[in-house]
Parts: structure tokens; C-alpha cells; sequence
């Protein structure tokens, strides 16, 4: 259904829409071209940064360019093949994408609270492993999600209320029985959802634990605005996903829930080459490195 059925608002909606994305290809590419580039960034940190910036393009091209396209158009209609491929896709890149965002506080913990053990600790072989989990457990995810939906005959000429196949979305549209839906929506949301964050309260604790005993007052204030901008991209990510993810038993008028799905699928992803690149003078070198040498 989109984001809006006014036709005065579709060329804003289109020239909105195309430039945060382009925005979000071009500096998430950036991210991992300059930490490929530059020997001093082959670490654990740059490592999860870069599937991460991978996992927010995979997640955020299987839903927006369609959208793009079905804006430009005026059609927003999608075949059932193509439904399913969407939300398969857009189901694995998006799990990555929460899972790595995990990751990344359990880095700077294992950094900050053991530093003698870090490298003994993120060796690669460890985060190669942990990358694999996360790539499996999405996979896991997406077929759970594909099975949910295939237990029951094609959809012809139906409507979903966003601008993608969201899979709440699809398991409201099936026949089949809505409390099995809603207990497997559920269960598969705290499984997925509130597990990893439970992980997250448990590393920041840590950390500022450990940056209260930071001496400098600058040292303090850089750390804290550091974590602050973490901290709000996961309340963001995780907030609207599982906002939306949850809510799906609740009336949801369509714009409400297609905007609230544009904040984790592309304004989060929009954002974290910004949060992770602006405040890391190592990564802004790189990037000045790769550009210069590019001209």
C-alpha cells in the first residue's frame, strides 16, 4: 500500500526517499572500501563495522529500491515470487543487522574492561565464528518466518499494509489460525529481539564502569558521546522493529506502520556511517586516504 495514497506527496516521497538512500549505499560502501584499504584497520572493531555496513546495504536494498520504483510509477503492486524473495532477504539482512549491533558493545567491553586479553579474546578465528552464528541464526530465522507463510495457498490480490512485504504483515494475510501466528510472532520476537539487547545493558554497565575511572575529563566526555550515539541507533533499530514486529496484531492505520518501518530499515542504517566514522579519527583518515587517492 505504501507510504501514502496522495499523488501531490509522491514526488516529495520520491526525491526524499531516493537521496537517504543513496546517502546510505554511498556511506556504508565508503566504511568498508577505506578499512579494506588501510592495514592499521584490520582489527576486530573495523571487522564487525564492515559486515555491518554490508548487512544495513543487503537489508535496506531488498525493501527501499522497490519502493523507489513503485513510487515513480504509481503501482505498487508485487507477484507472490517476489514477495517471498523480499521478505526471505530482507529477514536475513535485518536479523544480521541487530545481531552485529550487539556485537560491537561486546567488542569495546572486552577492549575496555580486558585489555590485556583483548587480543587473546577477539582473535579472528573468534569473530569469524560469531559473524557465522549471526549469518546462521538469520538464515534459521528466515526459514521459520518461509515456512509460517508457505503453509498455506498463494495470496492473490491482497493488500499489505507497508511499503514491503513485512512478514507480521504476511502471517495477518494467512487463513490459518491467528493465535498459532501470534504465539510464533512472539516468541520469535523475544527470542530474536530481546535477547540480544538483554546482552547489551549487561556490556554499556561495564563500560561506563570502567570510563567513570578515566582521569581526564575529555577522555570521559569523548567515551560517553561515543556510547550515547550507539545507544540511540539501537534504541532506534530495535525500538521501531520490534514496535512494528509486535504490534502487528493491533489496527495500524498504513502509514503509521510504513513509517515506522522506514526508521529501521533505512534512517538506522542511514545513520551508523556517520556515528561510526565522524567520532573515529583512524576511520576519517582512511576515508581522506581512499578519496585522495581515488582522485
Amino acid at each position: 500500500m505504501g507510504f501514502s495514497e496522495m499523488t501531490e506527496l509522491q514526488p516529495l516521497l520520491f526525491g526524499l526517499v531516493l537521496s537517504m538512500y543513496l546517502v546510505m549505499v554511498l556511506g556504508n560502501l565508503l566504511i568498508v572500501l577505506a578499512v579494506s584499504s588501510d592495514s592499521h584497520l584490520h582489527s576486530p572493531t573495523y571487522f564487525f563495522l564492515c559486515n555491518l555496513s554490508l548487512a544495513d546495504v543487503g537489508f535496506t536494498s531488498t525493501t527501499v529500491p522497490k519502493a523507489i520504483v513503485d513510487i515513480h510509477t504509481h503501482s505498487t503492486a508485487i507477484s507472490y515470487v517476489a514477495c517471498l524473495m523480499q521478505m526471505s532477504l530482507s529477514v536475513i539482512c535485518g536479523c544480521m543487522d541487530g545481531l552485529l549491533l550487539t556485537m560491537l558493545p561486546y567488542d569495546w567491553f572486552v577492549a575496555i574492561c580486558h585489555p590485556l586479553h583483548y587480543q587473546a579474546i577477539m582473535n579472528p578465528g573468534h569473530c569469524g565464528f560469531l559473524v557465522l552464528v549471526s549469518f546462521g541464526a538469520s538464515l534459521l530465522y528466515s526459514l521459520l518466518q518461509n515456512l509460517m507463510v508457505l503453509r498455506d495457498s498463494c495470496f492473490k490480490k491482497v493488500e499489505i499494509s507497508n511499503f514491503f512485504c513485512e512478514p507480521t504483515q504476511l502471517l495477518i494475510l494467512t487463513p490459518s489460525d491467528s493465535f498459532t501466528n501470534d504465539i510464533f510472532t512472539y516468541l520469535v520476537g523475544i527470542i530474536y529481539g530481546f535477547l540480544p539487547i538483554t546482552g547489551i545493558p549487561l556490556s554499556y554497565y561495564n563500560i561506563v564502569s570502567s570510563i567513570l575511572r578515566i582521569p581526564s575529563a575529555g577522555g570521559k566526555y569523548k567515551a560517553f558521546s561515543t556510547c550515547g550515539s550507539h545507544v540511540s541507533v539501537i534504541c532506534l533499530f530495535y525500538g521501531t522493529g520490534l514496535g512494528v514486529y509486535l504490534s502487528s496484531t493491533f489496527s495500524l492505520s498504513p502509514g503509521e506502520g510504513a513509517w515506522a518501518s522506514v526508521v529501521y530499515t533505512l534512517v538506522t542504517p542511514m545513520l551508523n556511517p556517520f556515528i561510526y566514522s565522524l567520532r573515529n579519527r583512524d576511520l576519517k583518515r582512511a576515508i581522506q586516504k581512499l578519496l585522495s587517492n581515488t582522485a
